[in-house]
């Protein structure tokens, strides 16, 4: 369980990000953390990790309070930054130094991960490539045994038949007591492994709810021309016409996939119309 409630985050006092940012997430899901540049994604998933500290409000993951660094919250919770550092140091000799700092570590499990990416335990790391190491740090993420894994921008610097294991290994590792927090704008990597989807924008959850729900509620229509106001929501350009987000109960079309990229779009174009149907204030 991650608990926010009247969070209160800023860099400087004349610009806060967060104001009484409320939030909860609840194991056994895969979240999707969307949001525009700026708009405070990897500040919620520091604040979430303990890197950062709340000026004011309640953050709790699990019995824990993040800003305490208590030594077992820590080896609880993974977080992979965009931006990843590895040491000069062959695999083997990385996982001997750092996974003990993970009581659940499961090395089986790790070598299983990295040998689906192709990887060999006795390379050394420095060597390796951007996205290999991406892959090292995934596959020690998941092998942590943590209760939070907390993922900014992981398929960054992946290949296509990477992008692709990594789904899958993924998708694997989730269990009822596990959360799985994906920030990323690489929305199409990821669109079939997120379960629930929170939209983040000028530091506010501008929308939350599961994508199933988003399902029961909204059609993705492909038109040849722009379609006309109604049951349309929103409406976007794409090659041969026009998708547009619809009131499922108006679609001729009983089941659409979603698209992720064009919801995103509509919610940041003219949010009411949308999270009106979620019961969500905009």
């Amino acid at each position: 369980m991650i608990h926010l409630d009247h969070l209160n985050y800023h860099y400087t006092r004349s610009r806060p990000l967060f104001t009484d940012l409320q939030l909860y997430l609840s194991p056994g899901h895969i979240y999707g953390l969307l949001g525009r540049n700026g708009a405070g994604k990897t500040t919620l998933l520091r604040l979430i990790a303990g890197l950062l500290f709340p000026k004011d409000g309640i953050c709790e993951v699990g019995n824990w309070t993040p800003s305490d660094r208590h030594p077992d919250f820590l080896s609880d919770v993974f977080f992979m930054p965009e931006e990843i550092y590895v040491p000069d140091l062959k695999i083997t000799q990385f996982l001997r130094n750092y996974a003990p700092f993970y009581p659940k570590f499961d090395r089986t499990q790790f070598d299983k991960f990295i040998g689906t990416f192709g990887l060999r335990a006795d390379e050394n790391m420095r060597k390796l490539s951007y996205g290999q190491k991406k892959k090292v740090m995934l596959g020690f993420g998941l092998a942590s045994g943590a209760s939070v894994l907390i993922l900014d921008e992981p398929t960054n610097g992946l290949d296509i038949p990477s992008k692709a294991q990594f789904r899958q290994i993924l998708s694997e590792s989730i269990t009822d007591d596990r959360i799985i927090i994906l920030s990323t704008h690489q929305v199409r990597d990821v669109s079939t492994l997120i379960e629930r989807l929170i939209l983040l924008d000028n530091g506010k959850i501008l929308f939350q709810d599961s994508l199933l729900r988003v399902s029961e509620k909204l059609a993705f229509n492909i038109y040849p021309k722009e379609p006309k106001a109604g049951s349309v929501y929103y409406a976007e350009r794409i090659p041969g016409g026009y998708m547009a987000v619809e009131d499922r109960a108006a679609s001729v079309e009983e089941d659409t996939d979603i698209d992720l990229e064009v919801l995103f779009n509509a919610l940041i174009t003219d949010p009411g119309k949308i999270t009106q149907l979620f019961n969500v204030q905009a």
